[in-house]
């Protein structure tokens, strides 16, 4: 009977993290729009997500809480709620970054581009992917897709050197771009730490599978 309620309350906190992720990769697509349609609405439409993140961070640690001193799991599950809350402290500060990329988004709404935006919406898909699979590799107890998705990250750091190059050339070629550029190196700087996010929870779910815990 114990262990029946344990594993009801173990897929509800699965279907939590799950919302919880969702919201995240939510609000990274809406910046993404936000961004390229220069859309002030949009952005603050991703603001207020992340208050919808911290509620979700708040009923998770909760959750979690309860499993510890209610149902006193073995090693494999008490390592999974530890996993847990270790991820949703990467995710509440994955919804931190997007409602900075939002508040610099909302600033540069009033003037036009120094250039086309290619790479940006590039690196927001990726990291929408890494935290997406992350949370997947969770839920499905998937090792092997927690370490491609941490493999990923290759991806989106290779958009930040590019993007950085480009905007370094902008600025060389006329330092009027320099104001912008920093602008829009902080907020692709801000996406290369939410695939920074995304790999530490494919460290907590390898963490929950098999007790070790590898940089990868």
């Amino acid at each position: 009977m114990m262990r029946s309620k344990f594993d009801e309350q173990l897929a509800q906190l699965n279907d939590l993290l799950v919302e919880m992720g969702t919201l995240a990769v939510d609000a990274i697509y809406l910046i993404s729009r936000a961004l390229v349609e220069q859309n002030v609405e949009l952005a603050d439409q991703a603001i207020a997500i992340e208050e919808d993140i911290d509620q979700k961070e708040t009923e998770i640690e909760a959750l979690c809480l309860k499993l510890l001193l209610q149902q006193q799991p073995v090693a494999r599950d008490l390592r999974m709620i530890s996993s847990a809350l270790k991820m949703i402290t990467d995710m509440e500060r994955i919804g931190d970054q997007a409602a900075d990329i939002s508040e610099i988004t909302k600033y540069l709404a009033e003037e036009p581009y120094i250039k086309k935006l290619e790479h940006i919406p590039q690196m927001a898909e990726a990291t929408a992917h890494m935290v997406k699979g992350s949370i997947e590799a969770f839920v499905k107890r998937d090792l092997a897709l927690a370490k491609s998705i941490a493999e990923y990250d290759d991806v989106v750091d290779n958009l930040f050197d590019e993007i950085k190059d480009e905007l370094i050339e902008l600025i060389r070629v006329d330092s009027a771009n320099g104001k912008q550029a920093i602008d829009l190196l902080m907020i692709a700087k801000y996406f290369e730490r939410i695939g920074d996010h995304a790999v530490n929870i494919c460290e907590w779910v390898e963490f929950g599978i098999t007790g070790s815990h590898d940089k990868y």
